[in-house]
């Protein structure tokens, strides 16, 4: 693993041992050469999947985008990282298992939805309204109404 202070191609691992749910070996690293300590991640893969883009183009599955997806959905919400871990790992896991390399945007878009939902109100909505590209007020309302929320006019005050 190549450091990311120095540049050397060469560091040691220190230390080893799985993450609290055991879907990966955390590395403690040090470099040799500058002494900078850092931490890797190393995961199990089963295969290499391909995104189908709305527009048709195909990217390679890139699982930090997904995680980057879900952090600024729910930023500044108190949910505790390791439910958003699981949810993360469970949407990979999904994905990986049902036997297609090739997955279209939207089943992952819906997957972050369905994991959302079970996670934090506020955030499935904010998702939704950049993945279902809402335009207006309208369409948060019919979300919030989904929901069981009150989507009145904001006439009425408590």
């Amino acid at each position: 693993m190549r450091c990311p202070f120095c540049g050397n191609p060469d560091t040691q691992v220190k230390d080893s041992r799985p993450t609290e749910d055991n879907t990966a070996i955390r590395r403690r690293r040090v470099c040799p050469d500058c002494g900078g300590r850092f931490t890797t991640f190393e995961r199990v893969q089963l295969r290499e999947l391909t995104v189908i883009k709305r527009n048709g183009r195909r990217v390679p599955f890139d699982r930090d985008k997904l995680a980057r997806s879900v952090q600024v959905a729910l930023r500044k919400r108190s949910v505790a990282p390791d439910r958003v871990e699981r949810m993360i790992n469970g949407i990979v896991r999904q994905l990986e298992s049902s036997g297609d390399s090739e997955v279209h945007s939207e089943r992952i878009g819906h997957l972050v939805l369905e994991g959302l939902l079970g996670l934090d109100e506020v955030a499935y909505v904010r998702f939704a309204s950049v993945y279902r590209n809402f335009d207006n007020t309208e369409d948060f309302k019919t979300v919030l109404t989904e929901l069981g929320g009150e989507a009145d006019d904001g006439d009425e005050r408590s």
